[in-house]
């Protein structure tokens, strides 16, 4: 019976992240676009977020979405598991990064991260493995918050990862990110360097 109660919670969890999100863009709608941009949307450092992109073949809008619902731009965050900077990651991640060669450790040391520049170099590398090894957008969100070993897993049961995922944390994070993803795209259409 608790068991059943259990996995009833854990699917609604997604369900109200959901509502909320829908409720908050609708509310954001109502908005300048100016506004909208400044207060919930920002971009921060988008000529590096351009390279990056550029440099590792990843959309600018999904990097903006990870930096938004990883730190909300903060450069300092800190998560009490150890993950560093804007795109919050994991020292143990940027050392393995940089051993693989993907990232320059001399120009960007991967023990740096509260920098900007070399945290969003690293995020983006990451993200650019992820897409090599997955095949879809949804994998590689989910694979970034809960690391490629457990999406590989999940996906032995089929390709669609929305069905598949087995952490609420991951769930809630894919809702998250994409919506970001949906916002970054619909309020700088002509790109992220628009800011006018």
């Amino acid at each position: 019976m608790a068991d059943t109660r259990f996995w009833r919670w854990f699917r609604t969890i997604p369900i109200v992240c959901m509502l909320a999100v829908c409720i908050a863009s609708a509310g954001a709608s109502l908005l300048p676009t100016q506004v909208v941009r400044r207060v919930f949307y920002p971009v921060e450092h988008a000529d590096v977020i351009e390279r990056a992109s550029q440099r590792y073949g990843v959309d600018k809008y999904l990097i903006c979405a990870v930096i938004k619902c990883e730190s909300n731009w903060d450069e300092q965050a800190e998560s009490s598991a150890g993950a560093v900077g804007l795109m919050q990651l994991m020292p143990s991640t940027s050392e393995a990064v940089a051993k693989m060669g993907l990232v320059d450790s001399s120009t960007y040391p991967p023990d740096n991260l509260t920098d900007a520049e070399t945290n969003i170099m690293y995020g983006t590398a990451y993200l650019s493995y992820l897409q090599k090894n997955l095949s879809s957008r949804d994998q590689v969100i989910a694979a970034y918050n809960a690391g490629l070993g457990s999406v590989s897993k999940w996906l032995t049961n089929g390709d669609d990862i929305s069905s598949q995922i087995q952490y609420s944390e991951t769930a809630s994070y894919l809702v998250r990110v994409n919506e970001a993803y949906d916002r970054y795209k619909q309020f700088y259409p002509e790109g992220i360097q628009s800011q006018g």
